[in-house]
Formats: C-alpha cells, sequence, structure tokens
C-alpha cells in the first residue's frame, strides 16, 4: 500500500530515518492520545518537521516529507506518558493534511518505495567512511569503527544521517535525498564543512 492515513508528530528536530530507532518520551496529553489510538490502531506515527509559524497560536506549516514509524518498545507510565521507542519504517510525502477533531493533526500521505537493493559503488563507501572518521576525530567522538564497517550502506548512510549534530534543516535535506549515493555525498559535504569551519559550536548549520 503506497497511501495511508498517518498522525504526525511535528517535534522540532527529531528526525526519523528509515531502519533507525528513535526514542521519545511522551508527555503531553494531545500526544499520549495519539499513542493510545496508534496502539489501537497500526502502532504507527510519522515524524514530521514543523516550520516556523508566525505566531505561537498558530498551528505550523510542515515539511511535506518524513518518515513513518513503528512502535517497536512501549513503557506506559501509572500519569499517561509513555516511553518509546520508534523504529523508521518508509519515508512519506504528505498529500493533504486532513481536518480532523482528534488534539492530533493527522494527514493522507504517499509512502516513498525505498531502494531495498540500494548500495555504494566502493570509492563512495570508502569516501564516507574517511570522512566519519575525520568527522569523529574533529569532534572529539569515540567510535567502534570494526561495528562501523560490518553495517550495509543503507544503515550507515542513515545512521550517520540521524546521529551527526547537523541542525534540522541540514537532516531534513539528508532525509529528503531520494537516491542513498544523493545522501551519502550530502553527508560528506556537510562533514566537510564542519571540518573547515569547526569553531567551537556543536552544531553544523546548512543555509
Amino acid at each position: 500500500m503506497n497511501q495511508m492515513k498517518i498522525a504526525l508528530f511535528p517535534l522540532p528536530g527529531a528526525i526519523l530515518f528509515p531502519g533507525m530507532q528513535l526514542p521519545l518520551h511522551i508527555f503531553e496529553p494531545r500526544y499520549q492520545a495519539m499513542i493510545n489510538e496508534s496502539l489501537a490502531r497500526d502502532r504507527m506515527i510519522g515524524m514530521i518537521q514543523p516550520q516556523s509559524s508566525r505566531s505561537p497560536s498558530e498551528q505550523p506549516a510542515l515539511f511535506s516529507v518524513g518518515c513513518l514509524g513503528r512502535m517497536a518498545d512501549i513503557e506506559a507510565m501509572d500519569d499517561g506518558r509513555y516511553n518509546i521507542i520508534l523504529e523508521g519504517v518508509r519515508r512519506f510525502t504528505i498529500d493533504r493534511e486532513l481536518d480532523v477533531n482528534t488534539a492530533f493533526r493527522q494527514a493522507e500521505v504517499t509512502l516513498w518505495a525505498e531502494g531495498e537493493d540500494e548500495s555504494l559503488a566502493s570509492a563512495e563507501r570508502a569516501s564516507l567512511e574517511i570522512e566519519s572518521r575525520k568527522f569523529a576525530d574533529t569532534l572529539g567522538y569515540s567510535v567502534d569503527w570494526d561495528a562501523v564497517t560490518q553495517l550495509d550502506d543503507t544503515a550507515l548512510v542513515n545512521a550517520i544521517a540521524q546521529v551527526a549534530p547537523f541542525d534540522t534543516a541540514a537532516k531534513q535535506a539528508c532525509l529528503e535525498a531520494k537516491k542513498l549515493s544523493e545522501r551519502s555525498e550530502l553527508i560528506i559535504q556537510l562533514m566537510q564543512f564542519f571540518g573547515a569551519h569547526d569553531d567551537d559550536n556543536d552544531r553544523v548549520t546548512l543555509q
């Protein structure tokens, strides 16, 4: 099925990629209601980035591309809060937001056909690993490189895109890069930019 209706979770700075996991603490009543409904239905919610609204009372516009996630692990608390682990399934494009009476937003979306057989050329993979090592050294990160080399190309690219300290616009650009090679090249450019402009800021900003 390429089209479906989903609940939307517009959480600033929380971007999910297919195959990756995102821990979330749910405490707002409207999103507690969203979790309750999703548990009764298909355990799916759509992570999406809001754009800046013109006033605090105005619902922010949303980016058009997000990622559908499945609740893989759920801890329900006595006061109604939840801790969940969301696993990325497929990216989606919002076709239209629905007029609903729920406290949370919903939309009809078209799911992307993710390229399960996508892979990087050996030179692309080597370049990504080299730049990742430089990037980690620049930030002072300790990385298990033996484990990194065991990841398949898609897992490696999406993992870097999700955990690297790029700003929201940069991560959104990575999410919207359809081909794996395009996403890998964008990540390399972002890491190179950070290395060349390391001024103790903890985020890369994409203008």
